[in-house]
């Protein structure tokens, strides 16, 4: 079996234990002297001597960062270092946990997980995390109640991000694409539905506002 055939099912069972110059001239000219006298008439021609104007650049140096790579997901029980990222906040629930790196059953028994290699918060690309619907303190027991403009705030030592809901869908346990990343600022949420069940996920979406 291929790498993306064993990354397909690697992540179908994590997801299942989961209840953003020219040159320039000048004209020539001419002037004409005509002496009074009736012996001759002399005419004098002077032509400007052309110049160029040598265009001018200035470089220009842009730095963009680079997009995350996710990780592989883990076994659903492998045990990932407790990592404490920051804050995870839904006012509209709430909700205010200690955010965890790693989205293992292990990681998320202690509260909302960021897969790893994902975009961190108020980076660029998509800051994916899951959490529990139904099990230990079921932090994400209540997104199916989020509604376009809700916020949710991650804080780490970066500062503080608020990023507000997009749109909510309903997608089967293999729907990897949630973990794409892209060049705009984004973040996801995950978790099984409906509450009680692995049948399907839940998956909210937030896009970072820019005026908070």
């Amino acid at each position: 079996m291929g790498t993306r055939g064993t990354f397909a099912i690697s992540t179908s069972l994590l997801l299942l234990s989961a209840c953003g110059g020219a040159t320039a001239y000048s004209s020539p000219t001419s002037s004409s002297s005509s002496p009074t006298s009736t012996t001759s008439t002399l005419t004098t021609q002077v032509l400007a001597t052309p110049t160029t104007q040598t265009p001018t650049t200035q470089e220009v140096t842009t730095t963009s960062e680079a997009l995350p790579v996710p990780a592989p997901p883990p076994a659903p029980r492998s045990v990932e270092p407790r990592v404490e990222l920051g804050i995870l906040e839904i006012p509209k629930l709430g909700i205010s946990k200690t955010l965890f790196e790693g989205v293992s059953l292990n990681t998320l028994d202690l509260g909302p997980g960021h897969w790893p290699g994902t975009a961190m918060p108020g980076h660029i690309g998509n800051v994916v995390i899951g959490g529990h619907r139904t099990t230990k303190d079921r932090p994400f027991r209540d997104i199916d109640q989020l509604l376009p403009g809700d916020e949710v705030i991650l804080s780490t030592l970066e500062g503080r991000f608020v990023y507000k809901v997009n749109r909510t869908e309903i997608v089967t346990p293999d729907s990897m694409w949630i973990i794409d990343q892209t060049p705009a600022f984004t973040a996801t949420l995950f978790a099984c539905h409906p509450v009680g069940s692995t049948r399907e996920r839940i998956i909210v979406f937030l896009d970072l506002d820019d005026n908070a």
